[in-house]
Parts: C-alpha cells; structure tokens; sequence
C-alpha cells in the first residue's frame, strides 16, 4: 500500500475537525495579511490599513498600502494558493508525495517564452502572455508526447516531463548568456520570482477560487485515485478522465502562478506534503487547506522579501526555500514513516 493510501486510511475527515482546521488556517493567513499591509519603510498602523482597505486613503502610509501593499499581497496569496493546490493535484494524479507541480515542465516553458520577451525588451503586457503562452505550449506538448497514440501512465507522463523540463531548462541558460548585462538582473528576479511584478491580482485570486471550485467535487475520485489506479476503476471512477482533467487543471493552475509571480519554488512541494503528514490525506480537506497554507507561506515570504534587508529587495523564491526546508526536514523527522 502506497503514502497516500495509509494517509487516508488512519484519517477519516470529521466536519468539526475540518472546520477547525480551515478556521485556524484562515486566522493565520489574516494575522499575514494584516503584518504584510503594515510592514515596512512606511510604518502603517490599523487606521491607515482600515482607509485604504475602505478606498479613501488619506495620508502618505494609506495611499502605500491601497497603491503598493494591498495588491502585492493579494497576488503573493493568490499564487501561493494557486502553486499549493497544483501540487496537492499532481502528487494525487502521479501518486507520489513529493511531486513538484513544476515536475512536468509547465514552469520551464514559462521562463522560456518570459525571458525571450525580456531579451526582446518588450513590455509588461507581453512578457506575462509569453509567459502564458510558453507554459501552455510545454503542457500540451508533455500531454501529447506522453498520451502518444494511445493511453498514457504515470511513469510516462513524468519521464516527460522531465525531459521537456531539462530542455527548457536549457534554453534558459542560452538565453541568459545571451542577454546583454543591463537585461540580466530583471530576468534573474523573474526566474527566482517577484511578486511585486503582478499588476492583476484580482485575477490571481479569481483563478484560485475557480480553482478550488473545480477540484472539491473530484475530491472523491480523487481519494480513491490515491489508492490505486485499479482499486478506483473497480469503484466506478472513470480514472482516465479524471486523470486528463486534473492534469490539464494543476498545469493551468501553475501556468497562471508562474506567469504573475516568476518561478516561485518549493511552496508547491513543502505545503501539500506537511499538511498531509499534519492532516491526512482526505483532498476535501486537503485541497482547500493547502490553497489557505499555500497562501500564506508565500505572502509571509514576500513579507520578509522586502522587509528584512529594505531597502533592498529579496527574491521571494529565495525566502520559501529558506522558510520551508527547515520547516519540511523538522516535520519529517516527527513523522519518519
């Protein structure tokens, strides 16, 4: 019996017991949000938090805060949200626990099309769309090699992944020695992830709800999934479609993350994986809990990312590795099996 079998074998979901959870997990996320609003050079206090949450800032720290903070905030949650789901997505769809929603190269061919705008000296606009763009290409390039002529499995879809990765990976190194030196330092922070970057983030956060919405109701297929291919099948669960379905949502999940934010790491494989050994692998529970702790890891990371050396400004991706490696091996350690 796989991980995640014994995971939803041992925890059986209480609704009292997931209310809690998603409570506490929405408490912290409100408590980062209020210290992402307030830190920083310009100190901002609850009143000046309040007027520009209202849509009337009227001092210098409020118009910070409505014009700067507020939306940086709401995209670092948004696609810490978005990255967090994709991976609880893709280590159900590949049945192992510490897959990476960036395993299958939807992250590389975002960088690739970004980067080759930022050599061309194009603008915002049309860096993000070729961000978009080279994401969506390399997922339905991984779909149709691995698919081929016929059914595709897990080891198939993950072996190409990994190839198509490793090629865009190398084209990224081509076209950073290829950049000239006054180009470098804005693509280097894209490929380690700038959440200061995003100018749509009611976007981000649209594309997070939808996405939960449309995963909830597979998250019993999802279970069984988990257990075996085989084992779901005998239950009545379509599991090829499943399978495409939730391929195609984690891929398009992580292409929009990536293309507001850069290639932000870790909080897709850290977040998933801790609250399966806090909570269990029950997806009703888990898919909405890891967008909420997917959330607030990177909106805490980005905090810190401006904060701790300002006027410097760290790259955020720097700062979830930082924060969730430690996080990952101390919890490892109190779970060993």
């Amino acid at each position: 019996m796989s991980t995640l079998s014994i995971a939803i074998a041992r925890s059986p979901m209480r609704p009292r017991r997931v209310l809690l959870v998603l409570l506490g997990l929405a408490a912290v996320v409100l408590a980062a949000f209020f210290a992402a609003l307030a830190a920083g050079e310009v100190a901002a206090g609850p009143r000046a938090i309040f007027d520009a949450l209202r849509g009337q800032p009227d001092d210098m720290a409020a118009t910070v805060v409505a014009q700067l903070r507020l939306p940086r905030a709401m995209a670092a949650f948004g696609c810490g949200g978005l990255l967090a789901l994709s991976g609880a997505l893709m280590q159900v769809l590949l049945r192992n626990p510490l897959a990476d929603p960036y395993v299958l190269g939807i992250s590389g061919g975002a960088a690739v099309g970004a980067l080759s705008a930022l050599l061309l000296g194009l603008a915002t606009p049309w860096v993000d769309g070729a961000a978009l763009a080279g994401a969506l290409l390399s997922m339905f390039a991984v779909f149709g090699i691995a698919r081929g002529s016929g059914s595709w499995t897990q080891t198939r879809l993950l072996l190409t992944g990994v190839v198509v990765a490793s090629g865009c990976g190398a084209l990224v190194s081509l076209l950073l020695a290829l950049s000239p030196d006054r180009a470098l330092r804005g693509m280097l922070f894209w490929l380690m992830g700038d959440a200061g970057a995003a100018d749509r983030p009611w976007l981000v956060l649209g594309v997070l709800i939808l996405g939960v919405l449309a995963s909830l109701p597979m998250a019993r297929e999802l279970n069984l999934l988990a257990r075996g291919e085989r084992h779901a099948r005998a239950l009545g669960v379509d599991t090829r479609r499943v399978a495409t379905i939730v391929f195609l949502l984690a891929s398009l999940l992580t292409a929009a993350a990536v293309t507001a934010v850069g290639a932000v790491g870790f909080v897709g494989l850290v977040v998933p994986h801790l609250l399966r050994l806090v909570l269990g692998n029950d997806q009703r529970l888990l898919l909405p809990a890891s967008a909420l702790g997917g959330g607030g890891l990177l909106l805490i990371a980005d905090t810190a990312a401006r904060t701790v050396v300002a006027p410097l400004q760290l790259p955020v991706g720097v700062l979830t590795a930082l924060i969730g490696v430690p996080l990952f091996l101390w919890l490892l350690s109190r779970h060993p099996r």
